[in-house]
């Protein structure tokens, strides 16, 4: 998202540098060229202050954008001790209230405290979801006026054209049994093994794969749950694919089965190729995305006998791919950087106007 942004507020005439500990990063070849791409080495705090000192010194931006926490809190101690004006903006990506509901005591308290430190200094937070910004208001207790919705820059004008490339796979074949898909990280959150379950009921009663994108820690697991559950010939983990859209567009259904998120990204770009989708109801974005279920089935976290049904239904009834696309209008890259540009804007007129 990130990466896509950068491109988004460069075309708009905006300088726009692109720190990374790594130039190898996935998606990072997608940058725009207009982007200074900036590699701070590898390394822990005291590897990356020196890099980041020197460029707050020599190039010192208006506004350092931050994902996440640590990566504020190295900003904040370089601000520090380069004693440069660049202002701080928050962009939270996750629901923090079930994040820390996860962790235990003393992990819960040190996380709670990094968000309140960082995300009180910013002169604005931009949560992508209307959850995420009352979420992150509540834990970090900010004020309405630092908050700021502006949605993910998922739509890119690229997108067409990549899943409209060729793609090399015997299951999306001409006569060959509907795809079912998940896109995401192998990780306990994203809940690849409920979706697991309920493709297996599904398979029992009809020809169908199910095939996910990504790759993470839970590979061999999910592998010996599906032959467990006696579906790995029809199961498929190809890894991590940086053109997902390709699959994305050929694939009968997209189902998000995940615990928790922010704004899924997945599920964003499977409504805008038009391919019918099913979500679990978890916090944060799945209930925006799909308009409370009038898009596409909403099902509660976990909840296997009612995601089985969901698939089912929408197999047969995929419904109108063009309303899909229409519900993620406000999800393009160049919608996005106008808001955000505006926000930049505003914030410094405000600052103009206090001084």
């Amino acid at each position: 998202m990130l990466v896509n942004l950068a491109g988004g507020l460069v075309a708009r005439g905006l300088e726009v540098d692109f720190l990374t500990r790594g130039r190898k990063g996935p998606y990072l070849d997608g940058l725009d060229g207009r982007v200074r791409l900036i590699e701070t080495t590898h390394g822990g705090l005291f590897g990356v202050q020196p890099a980041l000192c020197r460029y707050l010194r020599e190039s010192k931006p208006d506004f350092v954008l931050c994902g996440k926490d640590k990566a504020a809190l190295l900003f904040l101690l370089a601000r520090l001790l380069t004693g440069v004006s660049s202002r701080l903006v928050m962009r939270p990506g996750t629901n923090f209230s079930a994040r820390l509901a996860e962790l235990g005591a003393w992990s819960g308290w040190r996380k709670r405290w990094l968000i309140r430190i960082t995300h009180r200094t910013a002169v604005a937070v931009v949560g992508n979801s209307a959850d995420i910004v009352a979420d992150i208001a509540r834990v970090a207790d900010l004020p309405p006026e630092r908050m700021h919705l502006i949605r993910n820059p998922v739509v890119t004008p690229g997108m067409a054209l990549q899943a409209a490339e060729p793609l090399d796979h015997p299951w999306f074949a001409a006569g060959q049994p509907p795809v079912i898909m998940g896109v995401g990280r192998l990780g306990q959150v994203k809940g690849f093994d409920v979706l697991l379950e309920a493709f297996a009921q599904v398979r029992r009663r009809r020809p169908c794969r199910l095939l996910i994108l990504g790759e993470g820690r839970l590979r061999g697991e999910l592998e010996a749950q599906a032959t467990e559950l006696g579906v790995k010939d029809d199961f498929g983990l190809p890894g991590f694919d940086p053109n997902p859209y390709r699959y994305l567009s050929r694939a009968a259904l997209f189902v998000l089965s995940s615990r928790r998120e922010g704004s899924p990204n997945a599920l964003t770009e499977a409504l805008a190729l038009g391919t019918p989708v099913v979500a679990a109801d978890c916090p944060s974005g799945p209930h925006e995305l799909l308009k409370g279920g009038e898009i596409g089935p909403l099902v509660p976290v976990d909840d296997v006998l009612a995601l089985v049904a969901a698939i089912e239904r929408t197999l047969d009834e995929p419904g109108d791919a063009h309303r899909r696309r229409l519900a993620v209008d406000e999800y393009t890259v160049e919608t996005c950087a106008a808001r955000y540009h505006a926000l930049f804007r505003r914030l410094l007129a405000d600052e103009e106007a206090e001084g």
